[in-house]
């Protein structure tokens, strides 16, 4: 059965997958790959067999190059040593051109063929004169992107609400539409504070169960709609999407959750705000 090596090569990266082919590799070793037509070095940081046994399928997948050699570590901290030194020319440069820039990450690619600046900025910049000095600077082809507060969040991390790795920085691999209708028909409180992340955006879990929602709120009958159970006829009065069910109440004032697929929905409607609808007419 064939083998998946998952390589990092960056900290705030993405797993991508390669084929070992007979080179030998263990969680934590460092290894040499093509990545986009450009060498890199990275850690292999997860080893799964193929499940499905597509053998196919793995071959064709990109193969690691070879595990990383004394030569290569001691290139990669070379480069991480620049790395570090632009991060004081960088800032250095901003100040002196009178830049609004904050830099987020530097990298120098394996090979040493290009040196990337990731930035932050609250509008369009003009660095072209700083890129010549840069360029000037590391003999080095220099490239500046860009970058939103969600990247910056996801390369420099950090501890969510939750208290755990924030997810971009964990899993995440894309970052999907997040909107306000996603917390409001998950009843979430609609308070900034509460369902933004560090970013300043909403925050990405709001879309892990929203489907969920979604899905059984299509079907649920609406709040005040009367409902058969065993126990008698009752109205709703709430919701449990993740249980797939829905709070009945009755006359009795006593209150259960029960599954929507133990309940007869009726025609009939309560309402559950007569002085609120009293006060709304007058």
């Amino acid at each position: 059965m064939s083998i998946i090596a998952g390589v990092i090569f960056r900290k705030s990266g993405n797993i991508q997958y390669y084929d070992p082919g007979e080179i030998e590799v263990a969680i934590g070793d460092m290894v040499v790959c093509r990545v986009d037509n450009i060498t890199e070095i990275g850690e292999v940081v997860s080893l799964q067999q193929d499940a499905a046994g597509d053998s196919a399928a793995v071959s064709n997948m990109t193969k690691i190059v070879r595990k990383s050699t004394e030569y290569d570590l001691s290139v990669l901290e070379l480069n991480r040593s620049k790395e570090e030194e632009g991060f004081r020319k960088f800032d250095e440069l901003a100040r002196q051109h009178n830049l609004s820039m904050k830099l987020v990450d530097v990298h120098v690619l394996f090979d040493k063929s290009k040196m990337v600046f990731y930035f932050t900025a609250e509008k369009r910049v003009d660095f072209r004169e700083m890129v010549r000095e840069l360029a000037s600077y590391f003999k080095i082809r220099i490239e500046l992107r860009q970058i939103g507060v969600r990247d910056e969040a996801k390369i420099v991390g950090g501890l969510g609400p939750c208290g755990m790795n924030l997810c971009c920085k964990s899993f995440l691999t894309d970052f999907e539409s997040i909107s306000i209708k996603m917390a409001k028909d998950q009843n979430l409180p609609l308070n900034p504070l509460k369902i933004s992340g560090i970013c300043g955006r909403l925050m990405c879990c709001l879309k892990y169960e929203y489907n969920c929602y979604k899905e059984f709120m299509d079907i649920a009958p609406e709040r005040g709609v009367v409902v058969i159970t065993k126990f008698g006829k009752g109205a709703v009065i709430g919701h449990d999407p993740l249980k797939k069910s829905i709070i009945v109440g009755f006359e009795n004032e006593n209150k259960m959750i029960m599954p929507l697929s133990d309940v007869e929905v009726t025609d009939e409607f309560v309402d559950l705000n007569p002085e609120e609808t009293h006060q709304q007419e007058n």
